[in-house]
């Protein structure tokens, strides 16, 4: 599942909340979830797949990545909770493939 994707992970319902982008989506929540990752999702726990959206192109997506980084948390959740009301983990309809992503651009 290679394609240019912007993502929100969470520590459990209205949580701490991290923006980030990758083009492998699948394995860099892996990667998150596992704690292989130094940083602020390590420190927080951050494994919830909350949201995704992917993008025809990577410049797409680290734009969208930068505007999102931006919001205000209130908006960050409103964005969530559009999509995935119940913040339902999202990470195991991705494996192996089911899921539903939601696609932009």
């Amino acid at each position: 599942m290679k394609q240019p994707c912007v993502y929100i992970l969470a520590s459990k319902r209205n949580g701490t909340l991290y923006v980030g982008v990758t083009s492998d989506l699948v394995q860099r929540v892996s990667q998150h979830r596992t704690d292989e990752i130094d940083g602020f999702t390590k420190q927080y726990c951050l494994h919830l797949l909350v949201y995704f959206e992917f993008y025809a192109t990577m410049d797409d997506a680290i734009q969208r990545e930068k505007r999102v980084k931006r919001w205000r948390r209130a908006w960050k959740v409103a964005l969530i909770e559009q999509y995935n009301l119940d913040w339902h983990d999202l990470y195991p309809g991705l494996v192996p493939g089911v899921g539903s992503p939601l696609s932009r651009g």
